[in-house]
C-alpha cells in the first residue's frame, strides 16, 4: 500500500472511530488495530492522535474546498453562484460536523484546533469569494466598492453562522427553502442589486 493510501487509511479509520466513541475515548491502539496496521506504522504517520484528529478535520475541509470549488467553476449567474456558495459552505459543514458523530463535541471544544486547521481552507475560500465577486463585477452583474472588503464579509459572516446552522437555530427552524427568499434580498442588497420588482 502506498504511503498516501496508508495514511488516508489511519485518517478514515480515526475518523470513524472519534465519531463513535470521541476523541478521548479513543486511543492510538483502537486505531491501529481498527486499521489492521500495527502501532509502528501508526506512529511513522502521527505522533499522537491529536495529530490525527488535525490531519480529520484537515480533510473535512479539503472536502468542502473541493465542493465550493466546484460551485464557483460552474457556467451560471453571478448572483445565483454567490447564493449557490453561501448555502454549499453551510450546509457542507453541518454535514461533516453531523456526519462525525462524538466528533462534533471535540469540534467544538477545540475550536482553536480547528482554526489552525480552516486557516488554508480560509484563505482559499476568500480568494474563491473574491473571484466570483469580480466576475460579478465584471459582467455588470454587482456594483461593489470594495470587493476584498465584500469577500471578507461574506466569508466571516458565513463563519459566525454555521454553530447557529448546524443546530438548526436560525430563523426558528424554518427550512432552507423558506429562508431562501430572506438571504437572496440581504446578498442582493450587499452586492448593490437593487431590482425594482423583488
Amino acid at each position: 500500500m502506498s504511503i498516501s493510501k496508508t495514511r488516508s487509511l489511519f485518517v478514515d479509520t480515526a475518523r470513524h472511530l472519534f465519531a463513535v466513541k470521541g476523541l478521548e475515548g479513543t486511543t492510538m491502539n483502537d486505531i491501529a488495530i481498527a486499521s489492521k496496521k500495527g502501532r509502528r506504522t501508526l506512529y511513522t504517520y502521527f505522533k499522537n492522535k491529536e495529530e490525527i484528529y488535525y490531519a480529520v478535520i484537515e480533510t473535512e475541509m479539503e472536502r468542502l474546498s473541493d465542493k465550493m470549488e466546484e460551485v464557483a467553476t460552474r457556467d451560471m449567474d453571478s448572483e445565483q453562484k454567490i447564493i449557490l456558495l453561501i448555502y454549499t459552505h453551510l450546509n457542507m459543514i453541518k454535514e461533516a460536523v453531523t456526519r462525525n458523530g462524538n466528533l462534533r463535541a471535540e469540534f467544538f471544544r477545540n475550536i482553536w484546533m480547528v482554526e489552525r486547521v480552516r486557516k488554508a481552507f480560509d484563505h482559499d475560500e476568500l480568494e474563491l469569494f473574491r473571484q466570483v465577486l469580480k466576475d460579478g463585477c465584471d459582467k455588470g452583474k454587482f456594483r461593489i466598492e470594495n470587493i476584498s472588503l465584500t469577500a471578507d464579509i461574506i466569508h466571516y459572516t458565513l463563519k459566525g453562522l454555521e454553530v447557529p446552522y448546524i443546530f438548526g437555530r436560525l430563523g426558528d427552524g424554518i427550512s432552507v427553502e423558506e429562508s431562501r427568499p430572506a438571504v437572496t434580498t440581504i446578498v442582493r442588497r450587499a452586492l448593490g442589486i437593487y431590482p425594482t420588482n423583488y
